[in-house]
């Protein structure tokens, strides 16, 4: 009853600020945050990733099953390990109504990857999304050839996540203009971006289809798309149920049943792509003995959890990797939920009166890590949970190469690629970015680096099993759950598929 009251009380404050109105032709998705920008060279954020596309379109894309095609380009091939040619599509028009060139794409590519290339003097956010790019030249008068200074299998996973801009475009209103403006390829054009509001779309007439691989090619469905900011749960859900948005992001776990119950509205779930996981500090002086992280492992009850605070919307997972990804070892036997054998392990590691740690969590998921904490604290594992600005536990945790000084990180780790050289390089080789443990194995180091460049798909996926087995037995975190994406959907709605890139590609969507 305490949710429903809340999302019953939420139902008038969405209303109220829905504007602007939808009319039949609009499609309006309630959206959890607005951009950070409009200029696809210059954020890291999965939210502006997700408006932008809509807007933009890629060298390459995804479709709902993540599997890679072919947009802006006709085609592509590998030339060897370093190069790779791209064959432009023609016929491909700007919003603006100007042709898209080869050159347009060099200059894309050069721009996210110079340095300095996004302007005054900044280097884009996203330029090691490229990996060892090197340089991208024109060939054949219609073919862009990316080298990289290294093999690099990873290059086409990363490209979707580039959008092609306009040379022209760029060089007239420059990097600050390109923040607020849009001049892309994609299915719909800017109308507006109210900040903080809402983010207003109309199809582009002239769209050249999209790619062919993803039928059905041609105009977006419906004539305008809004991305409606509505950051509070209870808010979006509300607004769902009133018929004023079509689609949300983030469903709430507490709210699945009500929506499943609605007459006009139904769940849609999809594997997401973020691992959830505890890191537990080795250099530390408690978590430095295998025995006591094998305890915390032992001492997590990932299905009740799963079922219980999740809403069931997760699957258990025993390493790093998604059950989706790409040289994923499925063959891990992970530890079983035993508070017993917790306490065996603590005592035969010194501790027979149990131990008392702290739990660093971002506001986000403190509910969750509360639960976990419980589960700990009944296995001999007292756990008190700290909650912490995110932007200040990523200094104390995820400072390259730095010292630790907490006891435990309950966070998480996404992976829109599914390839394993986006989340395990980060998390487990020794001093990378993300390594909150301080783990350190030189053998998984060594099947991490060679896997960046092994050519070999079945050799690199060995490579990838290989290390997460010798990484699971270290248990340098407590591996948990990836969960799905929640979406609440209009009955209205029709042609849309979410996908596990967290993407909400509107093109396909039609309304009833």
């Amino acid at each position: 009853m305490k949710h429903l009251t809340r999302i019953m009380l939420a139902s008038a404050m969405a209303l109220g600020s829905m504007a602007p109105a939808a009319i039949a032709e609009d499609l309006v998705v309630g959206f959890t945050a607005d951009a950070n920008t409009l200029d696809p060279g210059n954020h890291r954020n999965r939210e502006t990733e997700t408006i932008i596309r809509n807007m933009y379109d890629g060298i390459l894309t995804r479709d709902s099953g993540m599997n890679i095609l072919p947009q802006i380009a006709e085609s592509y091939t590998q030339v060897s390990p370093t190069v790779y040619d791209f064959k432009i599509r023609k016929g491909i028009l700007f919003h603006d109504g100007t042709e898209l060139t080869p050159e347009d794409v060099k200059f894309t590519l050069d721009r996210l990857t110079s340095e300095g290339g996004t302007g005054d003097g900044q280097t884009s956010p996203r330029a090691s999304l490229l990996g060892p790019f090197k340089s991208a030249e024109i060939v054949n008068g219609d073919t862009v050839r990316v080298t990289l200074s290294e093999p690099w299998p990873l290059l086409p996973a990363m490209l979707p996540f580039q959008e092609v801009v306009s040379k022209d475009f760029v060089e007239k209103v420059g990097t600050e203009g390109l923040a607020t403006q849009v001049n892309g390829t994609g299915p719909f054009k800017l109308v507006e971006w109210r900040k903080g509001d809402s983010v207003i779309m109309e199809r582009f007439e002239d769209y050249y289809g999209g790619a062919p691989g993803i039928p059905p090619v041609g105009k977006a469905c419906v004539e305008r798309a809004i991305f409606k900011i509505i950051p509070e749960s209870a808010s979006r859900v509300a607004a769902l149920l009133a018929g004023d948005v079509h689609i949300i992001n983030e469903l709430p776990p507490f709210a699945v049943e009500q929506v499943r119950n609605s007459p006009n509205a139904e769940v849609m779930t999809v594997n997401g792509t973020r691992s959830f996981f505890i890191a537990m500090n080795v250099k530390g002086e408690i978590f430095d003995d295998i025995r006591v992280r094998q305890a915390v492992a032992h001492a997590i009850d990932k299905k009740l959890i799963i079922d219980k605070i999740l809403g069931g919307n997760a699957e258990a997972i025993n390493g790093i990797l998604s059950p989706d990804a790409f040289g994923k070892n499925k063959d891990l036997d992970g530890y079983s939920y035993d508070p017993e054998k917790a306490r065996a392990l603590l005592a035969e590691a010194g501790y027979p009166d149990g131990i008392e740690v702290t739990m660093d969590v971002q506001g986000s998921y403190k509910d969750t890590a509360q639960a976990v904490a419980s589960l700990l604290t009944k296995a001999g594992i007292k756990t008190q949970v700290a909650v912490g600005e995110s932007g200040l536990l990523s200094q104390k945790w995820r400072t390259e190469g730095g010292e630790k000084t907490g006891d435990m990180y309950f966070t998480s780790w996404g992976n829109g690629s599914l390839d394993p050289q986006g989340i395990f390089m980060p998390t487990h080789h020794t001093a990378a970015r993300g390594n909150s443990a301080g783990y350190s194995n030189p053998e998984v180091d060594k099947l991490l680096e060679e896997a960046a460049t092994e050519v070999d798909r079945e050799k690199r996926a060995e490579m990838y099993r290989k290390a997460e087995a010798i990484a699971a037995a270290d248990v340098p975190y407590a591996y948990l759950w990836v969960p799905q994406d929640i979406y609440g959907v209009s009955k209205r709605l029709s042609g849309w598929q979410p996908s596990p890139d967290s993407r909400i590609n509107l093109h396909d969507a039609c309304l009833k």
